[in-house]
């Protein structure tokens, strides 16, 4: 998938998943109002009715010869029908009800109490509220009292309308928000498939050459006819170029393990001059190799914590750029500092030096300057691996260089 259809489809989620979410607050709060609504006219008519059981008991006894009918015709409440009925449900006052009342007040006369909602014409609801009790006298009646349900869509229409224009208003600026997230969350995407390409690139052209030379040295090898000495030297060609291979493959390997985080790190306490002395007598060979002198200068005792083969793996990357670079007859000097809760490693060369616009990309995978290409073979992985080394130890590297050499420091957290 392309990230132009990613960044637009991760946009239509974004706007779908806030379209969601303004559908539930709506509903939710449409529902909430009108089961509020539904609360307050419920209580209203059980207050009604209650009006109506005192005043039929206050009247009752004082106007005994015109019956209770005059305590519900006198008792007036505002959007409020009031009914009272015989236990056999026959309409005492006013002298008729609709027939869906007559049914509640039969309910009440028989449960002790009704509530009913009835929907007439369209979508105009009503709600009753039916009580019985008895009088004074003893009798038996049934207090009713129904109220229009106000329609909430007709009633907040215009509140809906403000809150339909907010929610479009609000996923427009979420779809374009989305987008500009959407962007932004997939620049690193795009950087790192960048530097896949440039990675497989630059890693299929390191190979290329020492394969090349493997089938270019086998071929002449069984072109010819077989003689000791240069078989032997064809061997021994064949043999560099294998061993060369196998490094840009396992350099390779080592960075792919780092990225996928499947390089267990077992992490103890260690004394960085032993580590380092073994990398040094490990490296040693290589510099004598190159008549190049390795100096060991200062060497506190330095304690950290880390993983000992790769603090080994990590100064040895160092030391072998060091005495690589540096012309026959130069001098590396290393020295193992402790000081101000930091425990480093500095390793100063005279070599030729590195320019001054190639040091900020001197840890990038597979790059090498061209005065280091002109100089020594290498693949410019190993101080990649070199900076996933101090990165995994909380470890600092500082490179500082010019005509006259260069200086590496590697700065450990004590301890």
């Amino acid at each position: 998938m392309s990230l132009s259809r990613l960044r637009v489809r991760l946009t239509l989620w974004y706007a779908a998943t806030f379209t969601l979410i303004l559908g539930l607050l709506g509903g939710g709060l449409f529902l909430a109002i009108g089961t509020q609504v539904s609360r307050r006219i419920d209580l209203s008519l059980a207050a009604a009715t209650g009006a109506i059981v005192r005043a039929t008991h206050d009247l009752e006894l004082e106007r005994a010869s015109r019956g209770a009918a005059d305590a519900v015709e006198e008792l007036h409440i505002p959007d409020r029908e009031l009914y009272l009925f015989d236990a056999t449900g026959r309409a005492i006052t006013p002298p008729q009800a609709d027939p869906w009342i007559v049914d509640a007040a039969l309910t009440a006369a028989t449960s002790g109490s009704a509530d009913v909602q009835h929907v007439t014409g369209g979508s105009h609801e009503r709600r009753l509220h039916a009580e019985r009790f008895n009088g004074r006298s003893g009798t038996t009646y049934v207090a009713a009292a129904v109220a229009d349900r106000p329609n909430i869509r007709e009633q907040y229409a215009s509140l809906i309308g403000i809150f339909g224009a907010a929610a479009l208003a609000a996923l427009l600026l979420v779809a374009a928000g989305g987008f500009m997230l959407a962007r932004q969350s997939t620049v690193p995407v795009e950087r790192s498939m960048e530097q896949m390409r440039r990675f497989m690139a630059d890693a299929a052209h390191e190979l290329r050459t020492p394969v090349t030379i493997l089938r270019t040295r086998t071929e002449l090898a069984l072109a010819q006819p077989r003689d000791a000495t240069g078989d032997t030297a064809a061997f021994q060609a064949i043999e560099r170029e294998a061993d060369r291979l196998g490094g840009i493959v396992g350099d390779l390997l080592t960075l792919a393990r780092a990225d996928a985080g499947e390089r267990k790190v077992v992490r103890a306490s260690l004394y960085l001059d032993d580590v380092v002395s073994q990398a040094v007598a490990s490296a040693r060979t290589l510099a004598e190799r190159k008549g190049v002198a390795l100096v060991v200068g200062s060497f506190d005792e330095a304690q950290i914590t880390g993983d000992a083969g790769l603090v080994e793996r990590l100064v040895l990357i160092v030391l072998d750029n060091a005495i690589k670079y540096t012309p026959e007859g130069g001098r590396v000097r290393l020295d193992v500092t402790a000081h101000d809760g930091t425990r480093s490693v500095i390793v100063s060369d005279s070599g030729i030096g590195i320019p001054s616009d190639q040091l900020p990309r001197i840890f990038e995978r597979f790059y090498r300057g061209e005065s280091a290409r002109s100089h020594a073979e290498g693949s410019g992985l190993g101080l990649p691996i070199a900076r996933w080394i101090a990165d995994l130890h909380g470890a600092r590297i500082s490179v500082a260089s010019d005509a006259t050499g260069t200086r590496v420091e590697v700065a450990f957290p004590a301890a």
